[in-house]
């Protein structure tokens, strides 16, 4: 089943993101190769695509677990928790109907 993981950053997270982006990335690159993700990526914190300075606000993921505790579990394992670039993280069923 698909779950959603919902992430809000802390404030100034920036500089905390960017020295943990690495092992962020190559965990999803895992979920990749595995055929398991849907979408990832951050949200900017102002409208546009390279925010700069301004940052992200939080990330969105759409992935294939077996169960909402194997989710639950991938995200808490997230670099960015350990990082503190994370202020909290809610894990969600997802149902995609498009496309």
């Amino acid at each position: 089943m698909l779950y959603a993981i919902i992430a809000t950053d802390v404030a100034d997270s920036l500089e905390k993101r960017v020295a943990a982006r690495p092992a962020h990335i190559e965990r999803l690159q895992l979920l990749k190769e595995q055929g398991r993700v849907v979408l990832a990526g951050p949200h900017p914190a102002v409208d546009s695509n390279d925010p700069g300075a301004a940052g992200f606000t939080g990330s969105l993921i759409v992935a294939e677990f077996d169960s909402l505790n194997a989710a639950q579990a991938w995200a808490d394992t997230d670099p960015y928790i350990a990082a503190g670039v994370y202020a909290n993280v809610v894990v969600k069923p997802f149902k995609q109907v498009l496309p």
